[in-house]
């Protein structure tokens, strides 16, 4: 119980930046520059709160058939989402380009849930690595929300259509969250291992494939770049502290 209710506390934070970002983009649209600074700085966050939290946590687990287990369905599940889902649908920085909103809902509901999941998993693996990772994942979703509210607005949605569908995200989080620190609480051993690898597997898939290769169509510029290692730094500077 102690484990969903942090869950659930620490959850709170990315649903706002869910909300936010859906209500900033309903106001103005960001410029293609500050969409890949976010990008960057939010692939720095993710990437830092692998290395300092997951893979650690992973190592202490001395069970290497359980990583290697963890890790080839995590890398299976998101290339399979990948070529499962509708071709029309966008990746997370091509969000414009979807020729129905109902693909792009799905599409987005989706990406949200798994990450609600991780972070769940995260808890479930203990609090300060779930503390982190909900922080590195905050910024990555409230980027994802305010790209989606823009395509809508641009595909002519109406605004109790994007106010459902933000309502919707940050429902989904918190539902994926619950599931994660639910049903892992208490697990130990190859089991554990296999869940921390599969969560490293997803968030590596979403840095590289996702996030950095969306940021990268923007002109790449010294300081777009700089951002990547500031994100990086950032969360190791907090996990120094915390």
């Amino acid at each position: 119980m102690t484990v969903l209710v942090s869950v659930l506390t620490f959850t709170t934070i990315p649903v706002l930046a869910t909300l936010i970002g859906g209500a900033l983009a309903a106001w103005r649209e960001p410029s293609a520059a500050l969409r890949s600074a976010v990008q960057h700085f939010a692939g720095g966050l993710v990437f830092a709160a692998i290395a300092t939290e997951l893979i650690p946590e992973i190592k202490q687990g001395h069970e290497p058939l359980g990583v290697v287990i963890g890790f080839v369905i995590g890398v299976c599940v998101m290339l399979g989402l990948r070529y499962l889902l509708p071709k029309s649908a966008p990746k997370e920085g091509d969000l414009g380009a979807v020729s129905g909103s109902g693909s792009l809902v799905t599409v987005v509901a989706l990406d949200v849930l798994i990450d609600g999941l991780l972070i769940g998993v995260s808890f479930a693996a203990g609090a300060r690595t779930g503390i982190l990772l909900t922080v590195a994942l905050t910024l990555e979703l409230l980027f994802l929300s305010l790209s989606t509210v823009a395509s809508l607005a641009k595909s002519g949605a109406s605004r109790a259509k994007v106010f459902a569908v933000v309502a919707l995200l940050a429902g989904l989080l918190v539902v994926g969250a619950m599931i994660g620190g639910g049903l892992l609480t208490g697990l130990q051993g190859i089991g554990l291992e296999i869940v921390l690898s599969f969560g490293a597997a997803a968030l590596l898939y979403l840095v590289t494939e996702e996030l950095l290769v969306e940021a990268h169509e923007v002109p790449e510029t010294a300081l777009l770049t700089a951002t990547f290692f500031a994100g990086f730094l950032a969360l190791l500077l907090i996990d120094m502290v915390v």
